[in-house]
């Protein structure tokens, strides 16, 4: 398995994955002109973020997205884990464990994180039992949204 940073030529798998993942999560069908925008904005603004995929015999079995959140309280970036999505057929098999160490080598590397967020569907309780095992917990805040 080979863990890197995505880079343009992965702007179609990881427009893929993430209309995979919105179907499966939130039954939400996204736009594709759009989608691919937003995709291709973060591959290519380091400030933003940046995704990481995972791939396995040559092929990309897996991504993430961090994007960073400034904390003045902390003087350092919260990351904040976002749009992951592991192939069905790559469920199960440590691919998100080593994405998410991936995660904290990197903010080792840039002076450390405020801490690793993300959020998590209340249903979904494969995924929060992953998180729990990682080391993860159910943060204090909830969260509020105005569209």
């Amino acid at each position: 398995m080979n863990i890197r940073k995505a880079t343009i030529d992965d702007l179609n798998a990881l427009v893929q994955f993430n209309q995979a993942m919105a179907l499966e999560t939130e039954d939400l069908q996204l736009d594709l002109d759009t989608l691919t925008k937003g995709v291709g904005r973060l591959i290519e603004s380091d400030e933003k973020g940046f995704y990481l995929v995972a791939e396995v015999d040559g092929e990309i079995a897996g991504s993430l997205m961090v994007t960073f959140e400034w904390s003045d309280w902390r003087a350092k970036d919260y990351f904040w884990i976002q749009s992951v999505y592991i192939r069905p057929q790559n469920r199960r098999q440590g691919i998100y464990t080593k994405l998410y160490q991936a995660v904290k080598n990197i903010a080792q590397e840039h002076g450390g994180a405020a801490s690793f967020r993300l959020y998590v569907e209340k249903e979904n309780t494969k995924a929060q039992q992953t998180y729990q095992a990682l080391g993860m917990h159910e943060c204090y805040y909830l969260m509020y949204e105005e569209k």
